[in-house]
């Protein structure tokens, strides 16, 4: 049996073990969070999050690109989100890769060069403030106020804020 396989089994059980409920597509919190992919970070449980609550998005880095834009515009404008919780966190791979490198790797693994930026960093901090940046720039967003980084310590477990000179 393959780990899907292993997977679906676990989702039956589950599904099986809850009552039938129908949550709200509004989060009731009204909160979007943008985090990294990393298998480490689960994000309901560190945040003390329940089902139906925020919105979590996810990506390599937990950066700010044109598709975590757009769907934080979605989230906003049709279901309600006024703010944006950033969530980077210590040893991420992101860390690790050079933009260049990683893209020559994937030209020569496939002949193609990528379209996407790579998004890496070498600096968590200042990637969470450029996060923060990016979002209060954007003309696609309604909310810009409520926006705040963090860095979440996958060792201690603890988030760590990140500020921007002139704004908290």
């Amino acid at each position: 049996m393959g780990a899907i396989d292993e997977l679906l089994a676990n989702n039956r059980a589950f599904a099986g073990s809850l009552p039938a409920e129908h949550l709200e597509v509004r989060p009731s919190r009204r909160l979007a969070i943008v985090t990294c992919m990393d298998s480490r970070l689960d994000v309901f449980a560190a945040l003390g999050l329940r089902d139906g609550e925020a919105h979590i998005l996810r990506n390599a880095g937990g950066v700010i690109t044109d598709d975590v834009i757009r769907s934080l515009a979605v989230s906003q404008r049709r279901l309600g989100t006024r703010e944006v919780m950033l969530v980077h966190h210590t040893d991420c791979g992101m860390l690790s890769l050079s933009d260049d490198g990683f893209r020559a790797e994937l030209q020569e693994a496939t002949g193609v060069a990528p379209a996407f930026a790579i998004e890496s960093f070498s600096d968590l901090d200042a990637d969470v403030r450029q996060s923060i940046l990016r979002v209060r720039r954007s003309s696609f967003l309604l909310h810009r106020e409520i926006v705040r980084g963090f860095v979440y310590d996958v060792d201690s477990h603890r988030l760590r804020e990140v500020e921007v000179e002139g704004h908290r």
